[in-house]
C-alpha cells in the first residue's frame, strides 16, 4: 500500500521506516529541509537503536521515500499518517497547531478517496476536528465532487529505545475508525504483524492512548513514593517492588523507584489528560498527585546529596546519564535538567557524560563540562551521580573509579548498583529507597 507519514520526529520516522519494512511504500515529509536532506542521504536524524541500519535497507529498497511536500504525499498515497509534534502549552493542554496545519494543507491537495489517519498523540475528539478542517478546505472541485475520505485515529505505544522491536511486536494495535472501510484499510496495513487489533470508535483509542500512559506514570510515582517511605522505616524498596511484583494483578513493570518519568510523552501525556477531564468536568486528583510526586522525587533527591555532600558549593559532581532514559539522546523533560540546575544553583561545578545525548545537552546546559567517559567524569569529582541506567555504568571498574575520585561517594538515581557491593569497595554509596534514612 502507498503510505504518507507526515513529520519525522521518533514516532513519524519510526513508523514509517517499520511501515517499509513490513512491505508498503512509504513516504515521509517534513517542513524542515535540512532534515529531509539528510533523511534522503540516508542520515537517521534521531538515535534508535537499530534504525539507521533499517533506514539504509528500506532506501535502497526504493520502499522508503523522503520529501518536504506534503502535497506530493497526499497524491501518492492512499493513507496519511498524521505524526507531527503536540507540544503542551503552559496550562496543559496540547497544542494542536500543527496538526490543523496538517489537515488544512492534506485537504488542499485531495483529489480522490483518502484516509487520514492521526498518529501524533492528541486529546479526545481530536478527529472529529480534524475531519472537519478537511471539509472546510477541501479544493471546489473535490466539494463539487463530493471527494471522499476518512479519519481515525491510531494511536502508538513505542518506547524510545526499543521503538522498532515494539512496533515490529506491538501488545497491541488499536485503530478508531468510523466507518468499514477505514477499518479494512487499517487491517490491511498491520496484516503482515499478526498481533491482536481492538477496533473502537475514534474518541476511545485517543482515550486509550492517554489512559495508558498515564497509568504507567502513575506506577512509577507509587514506586517513588513507596521510596520515600523505604528510606524513612529502613525498608529496601528493591525487594519491597519485587515482592509486589510477582502478583500478577499488579506486575512488575514500571514499578521501578528512581529519580521521575521525563521524557516527550509521560509528562506532556498526563498534563493533557489532566486538563481533558478538568474540560470534561472531572477533577483527576489522582492524576495531579501523580504530577506532584514526579517533581518531589526529583527535589528529594537533590536533597539526598546536599545532605551527604554536606556543602555543595565549590564542590565538583560527577553525572553519568543525560537522556531521560537509556538507548536514546532524547532530552526531553529529562529529569537529568532540573537536577543539575539545582546543583549548579547550589555552586557545584558539574562534569557530566553520556554515551548517546551529549550534542543534544550541549543545546541544554550552560557551564558544563561534557567528558568522553566515566573516568573522566569520575577525576578529582567528590561524588558521582548516576542519572540515566545506560548498560555501559553496568560495566565501570569500581577501583579505578574509586582512585581517580576525590571522594569515593555514588549517589545511584535509577538503582543501578543494587549488587555490586560498592561499599565493601570503599565508597559511600546512596540508592533510591534502600532504606538509608536521610
Amino acid at each position: 500500500m502507498n503510505i504518507g507519514i507526515i513529520g519525522t520526529g521518533y514516532v513519524g520516522l519510526v513508523s514509517g521506516v517499520c511501515l517499509s519494512a513490513i512491505g508498503h511504500t512509504v513516504i515521509c515529509v517534513d517542513n524542515d529541509k535540512e532534515k529531509v536532506k539528510k533523511l534522503k542521504n540516508g542520515i537517521a536524524t534521531i538515535y534508535e537503536p537499530g534504525l539507521q541500519e533499517l533506514m539504509t535497507k528500506q532506501i535502497k529498497k526504493k520502499k522508503l521515500l523522503f520529501s518536504d511536500s506534503i502535497k506530493e504525499a497526499a497524491k501518492k498515497s492512499q493513507v496519511i499518517f498524521i505524526a507531527v509534534g503536540t507540544p503542551s502549552k503552559k496550562n496543559g493542554d496540547a497544542d494542536l497547531t500543527y496538526v490543523e496545519n496538517v489537515a488544512r494543507q492534506i485537504a488542499e491537495s485531495m483529489d480522490s478517496y483518502k484516509l487520514i489517519v492521526e498518529k501524533s498523540t492528541v486529546p479526545a475528539e481530536t478527529g472529529k476536528r480534524i475531519e472537519h478542517t478537511i471539509k472546510l478546505n477541501l479544493p471546489k472541485q473535490a466539494r463539487n465532487r463530493s471527494v471522499p475520505f476518512d479519519v481515525a485515529s491510531n494511536p502508538e505505544f513505542l518506547r524510545e529505545g526499543s521503538a522498532i522491536a515494539d512496533f515490529m511486536n506491538p501488545d497491541r494495535v488499536v485503530i478508531g475508525v468510523e466507518s468499514k472501510k477505514a477499518e479494512e484499510l487499517l487491517k490491511e496495513i498491520y496484516k503482515p504483524l499478526k498481533t491482536k487489533i481492538i477496533v473502537t470508535n475514534m474518541t476511545s483509542a485517543e482515550i486509550i492512548k492517554h489512559a495508558s500512559n498515564s497509568f504507567l506514570a502513575t506506577k512509577i510515582s507509587f514506586a517513588n513514593a513507596l521510596s520515600q517511605i523505604c528510606d524513612r522505616v529502613g525498608a529496601d524498596i528493591l525487594k519491597v517492588t519485587e515482592g509486589m511484583g510477582y502478583d500478577q494483578r499488579i506486575g512488575s513493570s514500571f514499578l521501578n523507584a528512581g529519580i521521575g518519568f521525563g521524557g516527550s510523552c509521560f509528562p506532556k501525556d498526563v498534563d493533557a489528560f489532566i486538563r481533558l477531564s478538568e474540560k470534561s468536568g472531572y477533577d483527576f486528583h489522582l492524576l495531579k498527585a501523580v504530577r506532584q510526586t514526579n517533581e518531589e522525587q526529583k527535589a528529594a533527591f537533590v536533597r539526598l546529596i546536599e545532605d551527604k555532600l554536606w556543602i555543595v558549593k565549590g564542590k565538583t559532581i560527577g553525572v553519568l546519564g543525560l537522556a531521560f532514559k537509556p538507548n536514546t539522546d532524547d532530552m526531553r523533560n529529562a529529569p537529568s535538567v532540573d537536577i543539575i540546575t539545582r546543583l549548579q544553583a547550589e555552586g557545584a561545578k558539574i562534569k557530566a557524560y553520556d554515551p548517546q545525548a551529549m550534542e543534544q545537552a550541549k543545546k541544554v546546559f550552560k557551564d558544563v563540562t561534557f567528558c568522553a567517559d566515566a573516568y573522566g567524569v569520575a577525576k578529582s569529582s567528590d561524588c558521582v551521580v548516576v542519572l540515566t541506567e545506560w548498560d555501559e555504568f553496568r560495566k565501570i571498574d569500581f577501583k579505578k573509579l574509586h582512585k581517580v575520585m576525590r571522594q569515593p561517594m555514588i549517589f545511584d538515581g535509577r538503582n543501578l548498583y543494587k549488587n555490586d557491593n560498592l561499599v565493601e569497595l570503599g565508597f559511600e554509596y546512596y540508592g533510591i529507597g534502600r532504606g538509608e534514612k536521610s
